[in-house]
């Protein structure tokens, strides 16, 4: 890394206190995510959490016909695998990484561990949890409730939020089928973003020129979320 250069952080991590960050610190494995990497799958058993330190993670239900749902994304600002320390240790969803980047890896024993030990970083895990649930309940009601370039536009400032990009490497298709839409629909709310000069794309890329004219065109189902995370967390605005 070259100097100057800022080393990525976790921002729930982040929020503890010397003290308590460093008895996780020893624990904490630095790791690579790969595009498409699949760190937790339906059914069995969590023996590992993420926390994201690069890169975006989706939460994906599929269904037997084979259509698949994005429940919430997690990037820097979180932590993948919280039935580990809610007790639950099982996820009925694909935890798969969208875009690749890093993250710290903890053992999910020693987690639940310091879970019950520590009265700081439980609040912040369980914190976190509401304000992921906010998130994807906003979800659910934004998806049956707003138009098409509404939900693109809150969803990719999500995803940069999440990610810290301003590029998102994805595809129209996946898009399309984690908001439930047709792919022909994502086109033209694309387009029309991209005629507004919001944002500039390709078949496999979207490069996001005005974050303020974004927002203007998402619904409050974004800005709710993004202040419930900042209430309960305390992040720094960004």
């Amino acid at each position: 890394m070259s100097e100057g250069e800022r080393i990525p952080v976790n921002q729930l991590l982040a929020t503890l206190t010397a003290a308590e960050y460093e008895r996780l610190a020893p624990y904490l494995e630095r790791v690579t995510l790969s595009a498409q990497q699949l760190l937790h799958a339906p059914g069995e058993p969590i023996s590992a959490v993420y926390f994201p330190t690069a890169g975006l993670i989706s939460l994906v239900t599929i269904l037997e016909n084979g259509a698949t749902s994005e429940t919430g994304l997690i990037g820097h600002e979180g932590v993948v695998g919280f039935p580990a320390f809610l007790g639950g240790n099982l996820t009925t969803n694909h935890a798969i990484v969208q875009i690749a980047g890093s993250a710290l890896r903890l053992e999910a024993e020693f987690l639940k561990r310091e879970f019950e030990r520590s009265q700081q970083l439980r609040q912040r895990l369980l914190l976190y949890t509401q304000a992921f649930l906010t998130q994807v309940s906003q979800t659910a009601i934004c998806n049956g409730q707003h138009g098409t370039e509404q939900r693109v536009a809150r969803w990719l400032l999500w995803a940069r939020d999440c990610a810290l990009q301003d590029e998102l490497v994805l595809s129209l298709d996946f898009i399309a089928n984690l908001l439930g839409i047709q792919t022909q629909s994502a086109i033209i709310a694309l387009q029309s973003l991209q005629q507004c000069g919001i944002l500039r794309y390709q078949a496999d890329r979207i490069e996001i020129l005005a974050v303020l004219g974004l927002e203007t065109k998402a619904c409050e189902c974004y800005r709710r979320v993004r202040d419930e995370y900042y209430r309960l967390l305390a992040f720094p605005q960004r």
